[in-house]
């Protein structure tokens, strides 16, 4: 290519061949022109292009991998899948705004000249770089917006599918709890045995049917504009199927309870019906009807009472078999014809009585007429005898008998009546606090209403009342019911289940720790939410308080019935039924104290059973030396309290403590202890009637006990005197037993055998004379008392001591106790008094002058009569 060269010697010469507009102006020009300026732009002109482009390659590969993602099948994946590509979404949109701002910038540059200047104008290599930097913001705005479109579509599919999988979640979970709703509703069987416990169910299932309609999920939110709609749709409608039938099974469960409801209010008219007349019956006085008056006033008083019949007393039984055969089990039809028939009795009563009483106002008074008198009249007549006037007025006073055992009966069936209807009231409660209550407290849905301290905690408060209540429920009251036309003979009833009321002890011993619990948490919400639903004005407290109330409410009762069935049939089991009543709240009053002993060592259940407990002075007048200051005889008494086991009798010190409730109740301290094995008594201490003596190892240590009053130490005696001979009674039955295995062991006598010395003639004999005179004395134990008694009378029978102490090391088995001064103070000289002596040996006093008789048995006692067979005959 040829071109033309010229050669130039200075700027003007230049100028002259290129125009001032087209040079720079370090040539004489004035063309605006930097080359490090225009390196510098050119360098971010290129890096911007290539940021736009690695943008867009980063957009289309992040929606190519939203694209292809598959949706995961639970919620907790859904969440964390769109929360991931949100956090990669408002990554990119940051590049994209950083990317945006630096082509911003660079544009700003380049145009800044016209911003600064309006006149001036840019240069075509100006006018190059900002087409291309606008080009590539033109670019990168559109490669935005359509990941942004991308985007809104591909979250609305994520939070399709994450309400899709909620759904499916809900679903499930619902599903399961309408089934267990459903088996739950299945168990609303019971229609009640009251009107008040129809209402406690109809509360339940009020309760049970507004928990239960929570689970119902709305699909409306979920169907709009779905996906999956067609999977949503079948599970809808399930749902929906399922709930209809709950509503409807609900609503027919409802209709049977109100219908029992209905009935049980019929029953309850008609029973309260029949209790008012049989104490209107009962309050209606025999004196005052015998008059005519009297007998009209009665039968107006029948009368306007029958009257109101119409409206509460059955009418057709059959009718209500009919109407109420749907809700008719065995237990309730058996209700329905025990008040049927209870109405016809008192209707029939009602009859006989109208009957009476029509006869007593139809007599009539028969009027004085003035006639002259005839000879005859003064001729006594043989229809006046004596005999047939005494059947006269034996037929007179018969009414009258007759009438006051009717009353009576009227009396006995009125307090059976009360009997059963508390038993029942009872029974509703008991069965109201358990599922009120107790069950709540295992019940999940209420688990965080109740605090930490409270859980597990259901046996303390509540202790063994669901025990209690099977027994009365499934036992009891049906037995009672079935005496209701034999009110005399329910004492029966009470003697049969005897042994179960002790399960009330249990019951008392915890009521302490229950009380206490109770008063730690009787501010929780969840008693007061329990309460709330049980629509109770009184607290729990009260309701646990019922047992305790209800077993001293049975004697009360067996008296009254006791007291209308003095001539009747069960009167003694009347009487042995209240007799074990008073036992076994005897009984629970013991333990209650017993339970209080602090400071014991060792087991109080193998000390036998609690007899008696009771607070007395007490004064020691121990005859042997000892070596504390303590142990000296007292002049000023003790007050301790004592506990008369079996096998132990027990010295406590009373502690009153300060508290509510079970908590003010008294602590006893133990102080010490006697083995019954080794005590004897002196029922009476010269000088005091209310005093007696315990004494230990043959008087070597004398406890004198004064009672509050002389009819509290006559019982302390006697049960001390049956502890006793009960000891002996065992030791007779060993003896015979020992005696026997010797018998069968001694071979044969034969004629080699020498003939006894005279001596042991004489013993043999006085020995034969000694068991005539105990088989005198059989039931020595509660039938000898002394006439007129110098020291008392005793029984004594030594072992070792549950509470032996330091210097009481024992007595020495070659200690003869009537042989020492002391036994010789109590037998007053020995005067007529016949003795058998022994070492280490069974030993009977009997006094014949003092009618007294003591026992002792020493250690080894029936070793020493089997070796020595000084007198084994004696044991038998």
């Amino acid at each position: 290519m040829l071109m033309q060269i010229i050669m130039l010697g200075s700027v003007s010469e230049l100028q002259g061949y290129i125009d001032k507009t087209q040079l720079t102006e370090d040539l004489g020009g004035t063309l605006d022109y930097c080359h490090n300026r225009w390196l510098s732009r050119r360098t971010a002109i290129e890096g911007f292009a290539q940021k736009v482009k690695q943008t867009a390659q980063i957009l289309q590969s992040f929606g190519t991998e939203l694209a292809e993602t598959e949706l995961p099948n639970d919620v907790q994946s859904t969440s964390s899948l769109l929360a991931t590509h949100t956090e990669k979404k408002d990554k990119m949109k940051e590049d994209i705004r950083l990317a945006v701002e630096q082509g911003d910038d660079i544009l700003g540059s380049i145009t800044k000249p016209v911003t600064e200047n309006p006149e001036y104008k840019l240069n075509q290599d100006q006018l190059d770089n900002q087409t291309t930097v606008e080009r590539l913001l033109a670019q990168l705005h559109e490669t935005e917006t359509a990941f942004d479109e991308f985007w809104i579509k591909h979250q609305q599919k994520l939070e399709q599918c994450l309400r899709l999988r909620n759904f499916e979640q809900n679903f499930r979970e619902v599903k399961a709890a309408l089934d267990i709703v459903s088996e739950r509703l299945s168990a609303f069987t019971d229609v009640g045995n009251s009107c008040s416990h129809v209402e406690h169910i109809l509360k339940d299932l009020a309760n049970f049917e507004e928990k239960s309609c929570s689970l119902t999920i709305g699909a409306s939110p979920v169907l709009s504009n779905h996906y999956a709609v067609d999977s949503i749709i079948p599970k809808c409608s399930e749902l929906h199927h399922l709930c209809d039938a709950f509503t409807t099974e609900t609503e027919r469960r409802r209709n049977l309870l109100n219908k029992s409801l209905e009935l049980h209010g019929l029953l309850e008219k008609s029973m309260k019906w029949c209790d008012e007349g049989i104490y209107l019956l009962a309050s209606q006085p025999v004196d005052k009807c015998q008059s005519q008056d009297g007998a009209e006033s009665a039968l107006q008083e029948i009368e306007k009472f029958l009257d109101t019949g119409a409206g509460n007393k059955i009418k057709e039984l059959n009718k209500i078999y009919r109407e109420y055969a749907h809700i008719l089990n065995e237990d309730l039809k058996e209700h329905v014809q025990k008040v049927f028939q209870k109405q016809e009795s008192m209707e029939e009563m009602f009859q006989k009585r109208q009957v009476s009483l029509k006869k007593l106002a139809a007599k009539q008074t028969r009027p004085v007429q003035p006639v002259a008198p005839r000879p005859e009249a003064f001729v006594k007549s043989p229809c006046t005898s004596p005999g047939n006037e005494m059947t006269e007025l034996h037929q007179s006073r018969g009414g009258s008998t007759m009438d006051d055992e009717e009353n009576l009966a009227v009396l006995r069936q009125h307090v059976i009546n009360e009997l059963i209807e508390t038993e029942r009231a009872y029974v509703e409660e008991l069965l109201c606090v358990l599922e009120g209550y107790a069950a709540e407290m295992d019940n999940p849905l209420m688990a965080h209403l109740i605090s930490p301290e409270l859980q597990n905690k259901k046996d303390i408060l509540f202790g063994n009342m669901e025990e209690i209540y099977h027994f009365h429920n499934r036992i009891f009251l049906r037995e009672l019911e079935n005496y209701i036309e034999y009110p005399e003979l329910v004492g029966r009833c009470f003697l049969d289940q005897m042994k179960d009321f002790q399960i009330y002890e249990k019951y008392c011993q915890n009521k302490p720790r229950s009380e206490s619990l109770w008063r730690q948490f009787s501010d929780s919400v969840f008693f007061q939410e329990c309460q709330r639903k049980l629509d109770h004005k009184l607290s729990l407290d009260s309701y646990l308080l019922k047992p305790v109330q209800r077993i001293t409410k049975y004697q009360l009762l067996l008296k009254e019935m006791l007291k209308y069935s003095k001539n009747c049939e069960g009167a003694e089991d009347l009487q042995e039924a209240l007799t074990s009543i008073l036992g076994i709240l005897k009984a629970v009053n013991d333990s209650m104290h017993q339970i209080a002993i602090t400071g014991y060592d060792g087991n109080l259940n193998e000390l036998g059973k609690l007899l008696m407990q009771g607070s007395f002075n007490v004064w020691t007048d121990h005859k042997k030396g000892h070596s504390k200051v303590k142990d000296l005889a007292r002049f000023k008494p003790m007050q301790r309290h004592l506990f008369l086991h079996e096998k132990a009798v027990l010295f406590c010190k009373k502690r009153e403590e300060n508290g509510e409730g079970y908590e003010k109740a008294p602590s006893y301290s133990y102080k010490h202890s006697l083995n019954m094995a080794a005590v004897g008594i002196t029922e009476n201490v010269k000088g005091d009637a209310k005093k007696f003596e315990i004494w230990y190892n043959a008087r070597e240590e004398v406890y004198i006990i004064q009672a509050p009053t002389p009819e509290v130490k006559a019982t302390w005696v006697n049960e001390i005197r049956k502890v006793l001979t009960s000891q002996l009674q065992a030791c007779r039955e060993a003896s015979q037993h020992r005696t026997l295995e010797q018998t069968q062991s001694l071979p044969l006598p034969t004629s080699s055998c020498t003939s006894p010395s005279r001596n042991h003639i004489r013993n043999t004999k006085k020995l034969e004379e000694r068991k005539a005179d105990l088989a005198s004395l059989e039931g020595y134990g509660t039938t000898i008392a002394p006439k007129c008694p110098e020291k008392g009378k005793g029984w004594a029978k030594t072992s070792h001591s549950l509470d032996a102490s330091e210097e009481n090391d024992g007595w020495s088995s070659a200690e003869d106790p009537l042989n020492s001064s002391d036994a010789e103070e109590e037998g007053g000289g020995g005067g007529g008094e016949l003795k058998l002596v022994t070492s280490n040996a069974f030993l009977l006093s009997y006094a014949n002058d003092t009618n007294t008789l003591c026992v002792a048995v020493y250690r080894n006692a029936f070793e020493a009569c089997r070796k020595e067979s000084v007198f084994p005959d004696i044991l038998n």
